[in-house]
């Protein structure tokens, strides 16, 4: 798939969530948002 950073913005809709992980050596971190960055709850550290 060889698509431009623009195009890929442009996939998220307001049914989208997004979810981020943040991977460390020691505690990793994940938390969720929607289209608009509000954030689901708080972040989870495991």
């Amino acid at each position: 798939m060889h698509s431009t950073q623009n195009e890929r913005i442009n996939q998220i809709t307001s049914s989208t969530l997004i979810v981020g992980v943040d991977i460390a050596k020691f505690k990793h971190v994940a938390r969720a948002q929607d289209y608009r960055g509000v954030e689901f709850g708080k972040p989870i550290i495991f």
